[in-house]
C-alpha cells in the first residue's frame, strides 16, 4: 500500500531542558512544499511549526534558512544530531534531531513527492478554495 503521507516520532532535547521532548516530524503530499514539526506540550496539546521541505533537506548537510526557523548541522556538539534553532516573539529555543531519523524522514517525504515535483501535486483550485472561502 502506497501512502501519501510521512509521520515519525521522536524524543528531542531543547536547550536547557534536562528531559527529552516528544516531537514529530509530518508530511503530507497534497501540502508536498511543507513540513511540519509538533512539539507535545502535555497530554493533549502540541505546538506545531511549518516550514519548507526545501529548508529541511538543505539542512542535513549545511546550515539553512535565515529567518524563524534555522537548521545549523554545522553548531552539533556530536555528528549524531542536528541542531534546530526556533524564534518567534515568544522566545527562542535550540532543539537538537536525530540526524539518522531526520534523514530516514527526508527520505520517505523525496520518495512520495521527489524534489522538483513538488508543483505537480499542489491542488491550486482547492488552496484558492480555503483561502477564499469565509470563516466564522
Amino acid at each position: 500500500m502506497h501512502s501519501d503521507a510521512v509521520h515519525q516520532s521522536q524524543f528531542v532535547h531543547l536547550n536547557g531542558c534536562s528531559t527529552p521532548v516528544l516531537a514529530r516530524l509530518m508530511y503530507r503530499a497534497d501540502d508536498p512544499f511543507t513540513v511540519s514539526l509538533a512539539f507535545r506540550i502535555d497530554a493533549r496539546d502540541w505546538v506545531a511549526w511549518d516550514f519548507s521541505r526545501e529548508l529541511l533537506l538543505t539542512g542535513l548537510t549545511e546550515p539553512a534558512g535565515i529567518g524563524d526557523i534555522r537548521l545549523r548541522p554545522d553548531l552539533a556538539t556530536d555528528e549524531t544530531f542536528l541542531v534546530l534553532e526556533l524564534e518567534s516573539p515568544d522566545g527562542y529555543a535550540v532543539v537538537e534531531l536525530e540526524i539518522a531519523d531526520v534523514r530516514r524522514f527526508a527520505d520517505a517525504t523525496t520518495a512520495i513527492v521527489p524534489p522538483g515535483t513538488e508543483a505537480d501535486r499542489l491542488d491550486l483550485d482547492r488552496l484558492i478554495d480555503e483561502l477564499t472561502t469565509a470563516r466564522p
